[in-house]
Parts: C-alpha cells; sequence; structure tokens
C-alpha cells in the first residue's frame, strides 16, 4: 500500500470520526436538556427565584435551545465543557485525572484478552474435532455467557476474601490490577479464541498452504509466518469493538472493584447529576473509541499482505 492509499484511508477515517464525535455530543446536548434541570441539583428549597434565574444564566440554560446548542459545540470545540457541581474544577480536568487509571486497565484486558484467546484459537484449529478443541470451545462459550459483574464478585470472594492471594480492590501495585484485568478481558478473549479458530480452519484449507507443504516447509513455519497472519484480520476487526466493550465494561468492573478510572466517575456523575463532567467522559470515551478503530483499520495492511497487493 503506497503513501497516497494510506492517507486517503486515514483522511476518510478522521472524517468518519468526527462525525460520530459530532452525533455522539449532539445527543449527549439533548439528552441532558431532556433530563432533570441542573439547576435544582444544585439548590435548595431556600433559594429564592432570583439565585434560580441568576444560575441558569450562569449555566447557559436561558436561551432558545438552538443558542444553546450553537454555544454547547463551539465550548465543545474549544474543549470547554464548564466546571463540575461537585467540585468546582473543569470537567475535563476531572476526567483527563482518571484517564490514566482506565487506560492502564484497559490496555492490560486487552493484551490479557490476545495471549489468552489466540493461542487457544491456534490449538483448536489445529487439533479440530479433537477433546482438545471441545475443551477450548467449551471454555470460549463459558467466557461469553459469564456477566462480567458476577465473575468479578466470583474471583474476589475465592482468591481476596477465601485465599487472601489478592486485595478486594482499590488500585497500587500489579496486584491490585489482575482480578480486574481477568473479569474485563474474559469476554473479549473468548471473542478472540472463537474467531482464530474459524480463520485458521479457513486458511489452512487454502492453496498457498498446500503449496507451502509442498515446498517443505516445516509446519510451525507455515502456522507462525504464512496461515497466522491471514487468520488475525476478523481479529484486528473485532479490536475496535472490543475497545468500545472494555470502555463500556469498565462502568461495571471499575466500580466492583473500586477502580478509580473514567467508568467509575462516569457512574457517580449520572448518580448526582453532575452533567458537565457526564458529557466530558462520554466526550472522552467516544473519542478513544473512534482513534482505537482508525488504528484498527491502518493495521489491516501489516496484518494481510494480500490488502497491501490490491492498494498497488
Amino acid at each position: 500500500m503506497g503513501p497516497q492509499s494510506i492517507s486517503t484511508i486515514l483522511v476518510s477515517r478522521l472524517l468518519q470520526g468526527i462525525l460520530v464525535v459530532f452525533v455522539v455530543i449532539s445527543v449527549v446536548f439533548l439528552v441532558s436538556r431532556l433530563a432533570r434541570n441542573p439547576v435544582e441539583y444544585l439548590t435548595t428549597d431556600e433559594t429564592t427565584e432570583e439565585e434560580k434565574e441568576l444560575l441558569k444564566e450562569q449555566l447557559g440554560l436561558t436561551g432558545p435551545i438552538g443558542i444553546q446548542y450553537v454555544n454547547f459545540l463551539v465550548d465543545a470545540v474549544q474543549l470547554d465543557l464548564g466546571n463540575s457541581f461537585i467540585s468546582a474544577r473543569p470537567a475535563l480536568s476531572e476526567v483527563s485525572s482518571r484517564a490514566s487509571k482506565t487506560l492502564q486497565l484497559g490496555a492490560s484486558a486487552l493484551i490479557f484478552s490476545l495471549v489468552l484467546g489466540v493461542p487457544l484459537g491456534i490449538i483448536a484449529a489445529l487439533y479440530r474435532a479433537t477433546p482438545t478443541d471441545w475443551v477450548a470451545r467449551f471454555l470460549a462459550v463459558l467466557g461469553q455467557a459469564i456477566p462480567n459483574f458476577w465473575l468479578g464478585l466470583i474471583l474476589i470472594f475465592f482468591f481476596a476474601v477465601q485465599l487472601d492471594l489478592m486485595p478486594t480492590g482499590g488500585s497500587g501495585g500489579v496486584e491490585h490490577l489482575v482480578l480486574p484485568t481477568i473479569t474485563l478481558g474474559l469476554l473479549a478473549s473468548a471473542i478472540s479464541m472463537r474467531l482464530t479458530r474459524s480463520g485458521m480452519i479457513d486458511v489452512m484449507g487454502t492453496d498457498f498452504v498446500r503449496t507451502a507443504r509442498a515446498k517443505g516447509l516445516r509446519e510451525s513455519t507455515i502456522i507462525w509466518r504464512h496461515a497466522l497472519r491471514h487468520a488475525l484480520l476478523p481479529v484486528a476487526t473485532i479490536l475496535g469493538i472490543q475497545v468500545g466493550y472494555m470502555i463500556a465494561g469498565t462502568v461495571i468492573v471499575e466500580q466492583v472493584f473500586a477502580w478509580p478510572g473514567i467508568g467509575r466517575l462516569m457512574l457517580h456523575t449520572i448518580l448526582v447529576g453532575d452533567f458537565p463532567v457526564m458529557i466530558a467522559g462520554i466526550l472522552v470515551i467516544s473519542t478513544s473509541i473512534v482513534v482505537a478503530n482508525i488504528l484498527v483499520d491502518l493495521s489491516y495492511p501489516i496484518i494481510d499482505p494480500r490488502i497491501r497487493s490490491g492498494a498497488r
């Protein structure tokens, strides 16, 4: 794939991403206006009507809905989403202070899912229709069927409460990351395993694999150097969706393990009605998902040489 093709894909995906983020923040604006009036969260029964009107003016809630929407978009482009109703800090600062923890948990879960799922998928494909394959597929189905909140509680009960091997929650050393990573990454590993297995089964029956065997190449070379690259394309495609799942899953997993990330912050802001922080969190999450999908699209030519040659 030449530089022009890469730049064309990048520009196209960036434009699509900007459109997606625009739609998301527009929906967020509409929902925030249809929800409970923010002024009600910030006032008491003793607050006078004059004080309420002054607060509405400060929050930009007094003009027509169209003017409010334009002002909201202008502020969003400038990354000025207002201040938190609770801490009075800039909303984006509240979210960014938690971003590193969510990134740490999400990256660990993603790596765990690939390290576990891809090798299991390869083994299941190579030993198709054997007990090894049946066990691997059973574990994949089990991983997809278990709710992550229930899995998190079970892991806490056995490994933290009964065996006292891991902390029950919070953040700190690597040991605090183990159970949340397993909880968040198990479903993704099951999906990766099933996609890798089906992809390997398809690839191992193709002409170029039979040709490689006829040339006398070692089976390990055929599997790891040739077949796997072609089989991983569906896994790469699903990675963008998995990133979205993991970011959404952090809302529950971070709450279960008291992990101080964006997910737990988002749940708290929804409960207390801290709309600026909630909007900032949604903007950061949607942008992260868009960036992840752009990176996945750009990885296709690296994983599958046929895409590179097809674009020339």
